[in-house]
């Protein structure tokens, strides 16, 4: 089950990994009030096929990705995320720490979403060795190093996320949280450190430089097909944090360490597609003329439709609509988006995608996405643009694990794509 992330602006179309330049498609077009009439015709060739990318920029996005599943189409996705920690405030005082009695130490993770099932996974955390900084760039395949020793004692490994239920942290009901219990041999680290009379918790910089932060994943080997989730965690939520319980002198206290915008942070996404039907794709592109596929992080779905370029010029485009079925039944744990990015490329030498200003918007009844290409079509007419594929990827592409499976002209399935267009002569 994927919940929309509330807090994102549905009509952002983010390509994170292609430069933004900017088209004004259509920008010529004819007053539509002013025409009364026009021909229609749905009789285009539409070829699709699906494209693989290869560089995903994943750093400081609107959320995190954490968790694995095992796609029957797709194959394996897993992703875990590094980030900083910052202080609460500068030079604690923990006062004499032969008086304290650490209770427990606990990263608490907002949740946003999920994608997939409900099973059970195993947590794993590492420490940073290596720093992030916020100025720098990193991938979906970017990596740093760590310590070798896994921070989540084996008896809190294995958690049952719930996504959907309030938490409850001693008496108070809170958001839903995944909360992962950590070595308290850290917590004493940090107390230590900071009670030493060194200069490492007068400023984030000094702290940053003796706690790099933490690598979170998952361990899930065992996964079978059909089993697991990727989670969609808000890190920059005050509620992300992680957490030192203890006691000192019995009085119970805390003391936090924070996760906010100024910390770096980057989401880390492995994803198996070797010998799946979308592989299949990507190896014979023909293939996608029966199904094909898009896949957030990974794969984006391309349709070209070359009889764009035969058009009349003396035409003005009272309407294009590309109907795209895709291969889903209500409520499967797989489900799409209720919208995808749509772009095309820069021009016929560029690999950099930019948006064709509009969004598609998936018919649940029809079990189809609705792109109106109007302003596409024309600026093809005009001949301002001269490149009949565009590019339809999950709306959150480098944010979410949503992936969609398409029908092509040669499927199997009852509905095809389609384009109507109608238009008038002048």
């Amino acid at each position: 089950m994927l919940r929309i992330l509330s807090f994102l602006i549905l009509f952002v179309i983010a390509f994170v990994s292609c430069k933004k330049k900017e088209y004004q498609l259509g920008s010529d077009l004819i007053d539509q009030e002013s025409l009364l009439s026009g021909t229609s015709t749905d009789t285009f060739d539409i070829i699709t096929y699906t494209i693989a990318e290869d560089s995903i920029i994943s750093d400081n996005a609107s959320n995190v990705l954490l968790g694995s599943y095992v796609d029957p189409l797709f194959g394996d996705f897993n992703a875990s995320f590094y980030t900083q920690f910052r202080l609460a405030g500068v030079d604690p005082n923990f006062g004499e720490t032969s008086t304290i009695v650490i209770d427990s130490f606990v990263l608490g993770l907002e949740y946003l979403g999920y994608y997939g099932e409900l099973d059970d996974q195993v947590f794993e955390a590492y420490e940073l060795q290596e720093s992030l900084s916020i100025d720098s760039t990193y991938y979906s395949f970017s990596t740093l190093s760590t310590t070798a020793t896994n921070l989540v004692p084996a008896a809190n490994s294995v958690i049952s996320p719930r996504p959907l239920e309030p938490t409850i942290v001693g008496e108070d009901s809170l958001s839903a949280q995944l909360r992962i219990y950590l070595d308290t041999n850290l917590a004493w680290s940090l107390i230590n450190e900071a009670t030493s009379g060194s200069t490492t918790f007068s400023s984030n910089e000094e702290f940053l430089n003796f706690f790099k932060g933490l690598y979170i994943k998952t361990n899930n080997s065992g996964q079978a097909q059909g089993e697991g989730a990727a989670f969609y965690f808000d890190i920059n939520d005050p509620s992300s944090k992680a957490t030192i319980y203890f006691h000192q002198d019995t009085v119970a206290t805390t003391y936090d360490l924070l996760i906010n915008s100024e910390c770096a942070d980057f989401t880390h996404v492995d994803i198996t597609n070797s010998g799946m039907p979308v592989d299949n794709v990507l190896q014979d592109s023909t293939l996608g003329n029966n199904t094909y596929y898009a896949q957030a992080f990974e794969n984006r779905a391309a349709i070209s439709i070359p009889g764009l370029l035969n058009l009349p010029e003396n035409i003005i485009v009272h309407r294009a609509d590309l109907e795209l079925p895709i291969q889903y039944q209500t409520g499967h744990k797989y489900q799409p988006g209720v919208t995808v990015s749509v772009a095309t490329h820069a021009d016929s030498s560029s690999t950099d995608l930019v948006s064709v200003g509009v969004l598609g918007v998936y018919d649940d009844l029809n079990k189809r996405f609705q792109i109106d290409i109007r302003a596409y079509t024309q600026a093809i007419v005009n001949k301002t643009l001269d490149l009949t594929e565009l590019v339809v990827s999950p709306l959150y592409f480098i944010n979410s694990a949503e992936r969609i499976v398409f029908n092509g002209k040669n499927t199997i399935n009852k509905v095809k794509p389609r384009l109507v267009l109608t238009y008038t002569r002048y």
